[in-house]
């Protein structure tokens, strides 16, 4: 694998054609249309699910080839190269994963690696026997384990998974669809933008639901599929029930400030920014998110993101802080982001990862051996 040369990228995924009630799609989107910019040809596979065929936005992205395959006897008749790229990534959440990692692993004639989307959930999942994606004998199998969370759990990923090669790949955004709207009308004075979860629920009422009914003059807004009919909605608080990507950039505009809230076992295991935090601060809106480690790794708090903890602190950064001091972390934290979470980063980022594992390793001198005790030197950034 030479440097600097485009690379044959295979890609299965969970979505790439619909952000109906997940995250992944947009990530995939920011990082494959930033991939073929680079110059490389990235095919995506996708399993056609209904949910997702009912509500596909991008049917046909012009920046990669995508197929969709009804399960993995299709894939085996009809796509019988589909290893046969330099590079084989499959992600978490892709339906009956672990029977698509063990026909893709022994094909493969390139790199292969596994991109974690959700790595705190998959290491939970993996711990309980529960994973219905992966299994702890599939991990040392992957050249390259690409993680979505960073921190003690790559250290965890090697260790207690055999992970031989294990890199953080964030989530990132493409600041050519997420930007400042000039003059853009506030119509809320909080928002938030998430599929339901009820680990994440707690958070959310605690910061935005009660927040609503005790400043019943302030405006909230909550987009996402999939939330219980039993939840009570202040009168307050409008809904929409799902939001499409290229709905994203006018929804965090019209807010005054945007809420992010973390799904618990990322909280846990902290260093796991959510796509929704670059994405709002591309667009310039004041941030107010929930407490997790790492978080100053990526946003220093009160500078460029506001934490608050409980339903007072929320409400004191809606009413308490004036207009320009928002204005101002708004703005840090949008320089934060474009200079080192664009998808044009985590490409890059990408493409060393590739190159440095495809590297020859150097031979060893007779009588010596490798310090560490598995066939390939293992990575672990922090």
């Amino acid at each position: 694998m030479k440097s600097g040369h485009p690379l044959d990228i295979v890609i299965f995924g969970l979505s790439i054609t619909s952000a109906w009630g997940n995250g992944h799609a947009t990530t995939y989107r920011a990082l494959v249309r930033a991939l073929a910019r680079r110059g490389h040809r990235v095919r995506f596979f996708e399993r056609d699910m209904p949910w997702y065929a009912d509500n596909r936005d991008l049917p046909n992205p012009r920046y990669c080839d995508v197929q969709l395959y009804s399960g993995l006897e299709q894939l085996e008749r009809r796509f019988p190269d589909a290893a046969r790229a330099d590079v084989v990534i499959l992600g978490s959440y892709v339906p009956e994963g672990k029977l698509v990692a063990e026909w893709l692993l022994p094909r493969a004639s390139g790199l292969t690696a596994f991109y974690d989307i959700d790595t705190p959930v998959t290491m939970a999942k993996l711990e309980r026997g529960e994973c219905e994606y992966l299994t702890p004998a599939l991990v040392p199998r992957f050249d390259l384990y690409l993680s979505f969370a960073g921190g003690p759990i790559l250290q965890h990923l090697q260790k207690q998974f055999g992970a031989r090669r294990v890199q953080p790949l964030y989530c990132s955004v493409e600041p050519r669809d997420y930007y400042p709207v000039t003059r853009a009308v506030k119509r809320c004075d909080l928002g938030y933008l998430g599929t339901y979860s009820i680990d994440r629920q707690p958070a959310l009422e605690r910061l935005l639901l009660e927040p609503a009914r005790r400043w019943r003059d302030g405006a909230f807004c909550v987009a996402g599929p999939q939330y219980p009919k039993s939840i009570d909605w202040p009168a307050n608080v409008s809904r929409v029930e799902h939001l499409p990507p290229a709905a994203h950039r006018g929804f965090y505009n019209r807010q005054r400030l945007t809420l992010n809230v973390t799904r618990a076992d990322m909280v846990a295991s902290g260093y796991s920014p959510s796509v929704r935090l670059f994405e709002a601060a591309a667009c310039g809106v004041p941030i107010i998110t929930d407490e997790w480690r790492g978080l100053a790794d990526f946003f220093a708090p009160e500078r460029e993101i506001l934490v608050a903890r409980s339903t007072h602190e929320a409400l004191a950064c809606l009413r308490d802080i004036d207009s320009d001091e928002l204005q101002q972390i708004a703005e840090r934290a949008r320089a934060r982001v474009l200079a080192h979470h664009t998808a044009d980063h985590r490409a890059g980022e990408l493409e060393a990862y590739v190159r440095e594992a495809a590297a020859p390793q150097p031979a060893l001198r007779p009588g010596s051996r490798r310090s560490d005790s598995t066939p390939d030197a293992l990575t672990v950034t922090v």
